[in-house]
């Protein structure tokens, strides 16, 4: 449900079983989770996450079933609980949850006894999409490196841009990169990042001046501003651009050699130009695709405590 619940061990496990599956036969991957039963419970909109764990869950050989919050009875009011225990009822084994509220895998957990895989909740954490980044990372920086620890990323700056305030996916990587020897700085306007965030923790810096981090940068990882969270926040967007968009130029004159990442979805000529998002520093679908991978070694971990060879 976080990656502070995982240790360096567990993570190189699952980082191993995905580029095992990944390369496995697909007709012998089939037979590994084979007629299992896995619910995915969306209660906010998704395209990657939820396409992605379905894929991972589909080619383990699962059964699959989606429910989300506008075709099932959550429009009705029934709450997490009644609508886990729900599909427990009917057969499921596990449950791939996104919910809007902090800590609701952990509870939907408690209530089933069924094993929940966290996919977002609320402004907590994206477990899931830390792992693939880190994937994505590992592929480019460290080519072949599956084993990982304390100074796997030793030397490596990974630069998060935007909306941190919100982000599950900045907390996620806050919380996993510095672990592996990564130096990570933090860097938008305070409304997005507070002044609080200054003591983050270990490992982990604030810039506010954007061509200054980029200069630093092994990796600039872009987020969206996510409108949906801002609760009345005002943020002039023209001023935001000026400040913090990255463009062509910005990237060839600071980070010409950095690689670009984003988690999705990307709001093209807002926190990033479209010639930077499909430009060549860019690994944004690269990340897309080691979804599918990591997913699988969650979901077979999910399903046979052990994933596979532990």
């Amino acid at each position: 449900m976080s990656v502070t619940t995982l240790t360096l061990d567990e993570v190189s496990h699952i980082l191993t079983r995905a580029s095992f599956l990944e390369a496995e036969d697909p007709l012998e991957r089939a037979k590994r989770l084979a007629k299992r039963k896995i619910a995915l419970l969306f209660y906010e909109s998704s395209t990657r996450t939820r396409t992605s764990f379905e894929l991972a869950a589909k080619g383990l050989g699962s059964d699959t079933t989606l429910v989300s919050s506008l075709s099932s009875s959550i429009e009705k009011g029934e709450t997490l609980k009644d609508t886990g225990l729900t599909l427990r009822a009917l057969g499921a084994e596990a449950i791939i949850l996104r919910h809007p509220n902090s800590g609701s895998p952990w509870l939907l957990e408690q209530e089933t006894r069924l094993p929940v895989l966290n996919a977002g909740d609320g402004m907590h954490e994206h477990p899931s999409q830390a792992l693939l980044d880190l994937r994505t990372m590992l592929n480019h920086l460290r080519p072949g490196v599956t084993q990982v620890g304390p100074e796997t990323l030793a030397g490596v700056t990974v630069t998060i841009v935007g909306d941190i305030l919100h982000s599950r996916v900045a907390r996620s990587n806050m919380l996993l990169l510095p672990r592996l020897g990564a130096r990570v700085i933090l860097c938008g306007p305070p409304p997005l990042l507070p002044d609080v965030a200054v003591d983050a923790g270990p490992g982990i810096e604030v810039e506010r001046d954007f061509e200054r981090a980029l200069a630093q940068s092994t990796v600039v990882m872009m987020l969206r501003i996510q409108a949906e969270r801002l609760a009345g926040l005002q943020l002039d967007l023209e001023e935001y651009k000026t400040a913090y968009q990255l463009n062509g130029e910005r990237l060839a004159k600071f980070a010409p050699t950095a690689l670009v990442l984003h988690p999705g979805p990307i709001i093209r000529g807002l926190e990033i130009t479209p010639e930077v998002a499909d430009g060549p520093q860019s690994l944004i679908l690269e990340q897309v695709h080691h979804g599918v991978a990591i997913r699988m070694a969650l979901v077979e971990r999910a399903l046979t405590q052990k994933g596979g060879q532990a």
